[in-house]
Order: structure tokens, then C-alpha cells, then sequence
């Protein structure tokens, strides 16, 4: 479970204590701290994060210029366009536990905010509005191009942002809200557009999270809005399968529904997480990212790799927030297979799937 480090002072002990701590969490949005204990609590962040007003730069450091870097030689643009929306996202499509075989009562559909990809120009939907945002993909030497709109609606008026990890970038083009240090790329405004340029360096081989690093970036992160990077080596061949696999949880005064959920990729329970499926053969990468405030394990029945991160062999290599462990190895092994978090709370409150090998 996640616990804040001390108990908002204007929350009841008690009530603290009820909630427990997976729900219970503090927000600092542009200089006022908000306490999400319970459902509808999230519309006071949404409310602190529209009267953070636009930072005007603020002493030298602001003032340097940087130049946009372009791909190393033999390198590439690659252009992604990416609008920050709103989505109606069903946690339990299906309504039932394909694992045991049980119906998950109650609902489990709400507002998340989410990024979606778009055709060039925001022309058009690529892809849905789905948690996570679109993967985004290059090579080392190039250089990811990404333009970023913010189409929240009304109703929700606040900055929002793209922060990567991994690829190297100057401070223009970092996606975080500073307070008064802030640049451009930091505050983008409902209606606004704003191009990040991100380089894909030998230390950026791997796979990373981007996310909302805006004034109400907790929140934010927390209802969906997260994506992944992968990079590869220069030329390095496709695995024939991979997936980016963020372990997270739902709460409620994130989502506003009763009950807290612990997701992969913003499904509970398996039939309606990612179903993974290979042949005995084929090359297999599976990213697994941590996306809460939780410390997970990401474990798959009947197989073990190299751990990622050095070492020998594994197969229960456990992540923190924003951390990465890749599961890569060569299928020799058919059958249906569970992957999960090995935190027994959290499997069996939903964080499990299928792995299908023919």
C-alpha cells in the first residue's frame, strides 16, 4: 500500500485512516496543497491547477536560448503529433475475472485524461483516446519531433505537458512546470501547441514512460496521462513481440468510482488487461514501467530472462515509480501463462493477465 509520509494535517485521522493510504494522497498545484482522500476531490485540483496563472520567465538562467538539435548523421526526424484529451474509459470491459471465473460487480467507468495520437497537422485520430498514450519509437541518432496540443475541454482549464525520461533534451523542450522558472514547454494551455524536440542517444537504448509534468501533474498522471518511449540501437531488428506494460492503480478520489482498482494499462483482472500472445520462436520483449505511487514485481509464469538492469537470471524483478524492467527472451515454452504483480494485494485486486504461447 502507499502511504503519504505524514497525514494532511487538515485530515482527520480517522478518516485517514479509513481511506488507506492507496487512496489517501497530497497534490501541491501552483502553491496550494490539496488533499485527495475521497471521491469528488479530484474537481478541487482541477480547480487549483485553472488558477495557476502563466509564468513569466524569471532571472538569468531563464533567459539563455538553446539550439534545437537535429538527428546525428545517418539519423532521422521522427515526427509524432499528440493531443492531451479526454476519454470515457472503462476499467472492466468485460465485467468478470477470466482468471477465477467471477464477476467483477459495481462500475468502473470514468473521465480519464489521456493522450492520443494524431495524423499529421492534428488532422485526424491515428489511434483512440486510450490509456496509455501511443508508444513512441526511434533509433539512436535520431531526434523525436513531437507536437503537443492541448485539447482539454472547458471544464477542464489547465496546463498540461509532455515530460520524457531516457532522451536527452535542453531545458526548453523538458516539459515541466517550474512555478516562476517555467519555459514554454512547461505550460501549455487548453487550445495551445507547443514541439518538443527529444534526442535519441546511446545511454537512451531502452524503454521509458513520458507523462503530464504540468501544474496538476500528479492527477494528471494518475488518470491516464503516461506513454512510452522505446529506443532502439541503430538498426537493431523489431522483437516479433512487444509491449510497453504499465502496473498502476485507479483510486478513488482519482477516478471518483468506490472502489480502487490495480490495473496494467488501465484494465483490471485478466481478460481485460493486455492479452499477450507469441510462438515458440519469436523474440520477446516486454516492458514493464511502474506508474503509481507503488512499489510492483512483474513475474510471468513458466519463464525467466536475463535481468535488464545486469545481474543473472530472474523472473520476479521488482520496479518502483517510473522504473523500467524488461522482460526479453527467445519463446520456447507454449502453454497459457499468468503475468502479474507478485504483490499478492495487488494481483488480486486486478493486476494480471494472459500470456498465450502457441
Amino acid at each position: 500500500m502507499t502511504r503519504d509520509p505524514l497525514p494532511d494535517p487538515l485530515l482527520p485521522r480517522r478518516r485517514f485512516l479509513q481511506v488507506g493510504a492507496a487512496s489517501a494522497f497530497l497534490c501541491t498545484i501552483g502553491g496550494e496543497t490539496v488533499s485527495l482522500s475521497r471521491r469528488g476531490d479530484a474537481a478541487k485540483a482541477d480547480a487549483a491547477a485553472a488558477r495557476v496563472a502563466r509564468p513569466r520567465a524569471a532571472g538569468p538562467t531563464e533567459q539563455q536560448t538553446f539550439t534545437t538539435p537535429e538527428p546525428q548523421p545517418g539519423g532521422q526526424v521522427v515526427e509524432y503529433w499528440i493531443q492531451a484529451t479526454t476519454a470515457r474509459w472503462t476499467i472492466v470491459p468485460s465485467r468478470r475475472d477470466d482468471w477465477h471465473g467471477k464477476k467483477v460487480p459495481g462500475a468502473s467507468t470514468f473521465r480519464a485524461v489521456v493522450y492520443q495520437q494524431m495524423t499529421p497537422g492534428f488532422a485526424a485520430p491515428l489511434g483512440p483516446a486510450a490509456m496509455p498514450g501511443p508508444t513512441l519509437h526511434a533509433e539512436v541518432g535520431d531526434v523525436l519531433r513531437v507536437h503537443f496540443r492541448n485539447a482539454l475541454p472547458e471544464s477542464l482549464d489547465q496546463a498540461l505537458t509532455m515530460h520524457p525520461h531516457g532522451v536527452r533534451y535542453n531545458p526548453e523542450y523538458d516539459g515541466v512546470y517550474l512555478g516562476q522558472y517555467t519555459r514554454a514547454g512547461g505550460f501549455v494551455a487548453p487550445g495551445e501547441e507547443f514541439t518538443y524536440t527529444w534526442e535519441a542517444v546511446p545511454e537512451s537504448v531502452g524503454a521509458w514512460p513520458y507523462h503530464d509534468h504540468g501544474p496538476n501533474h500528479t492527477l494528471n498522471t494518475m488518470r491516464g496521462m503516461f506513454g512510452g518511449l522505446v529506443i532502439r540501437p541503430k538498426g537493431e531488428p523489431v522483437p516479433a513481440v512487444e509491449k510497453v506494460l504499465f502496473l498502476h492503480s485507479l483510486a478513488p478520489p482519482v477516478t471518483g468510482l468506490k472502489r480502487q482498482f490495480q490495473c496494467i494499462n488501465g484494465r483490471s483482472f485478466a481478460g481485460n488487461t493486455p492479452t499477450i500472445t507469441a510462438k515458440v520462436g519469436q523474440e520477446v520483449a516486454l516492458h514493464a514501467i511502474g506508474m503509481d505511487n507503488n512499489f510492483h514485481d512483474f513475474h510471468i509464469h513458466g519463464h525467466r530472462w536475463k535481468d535488464s538492469r545486469g545481474g543473472g537470471h530472474t523472473d520476479n524483478p521488482t520496479l518502483g515509480p517510473n522504473e523500467t524492467v524488461t522482460a526479453r527472451f527467445v519463446e520456447d515454452n507454449p502453454g497459457r501463462w499468468l503475468y502479474h504483480c507478485h504483490v499478492f494485494s495487488h494481483q488480486d485486486a486486478g493486476m494480471a493477465g494472459w500470456y498465450l504461447v502457441e
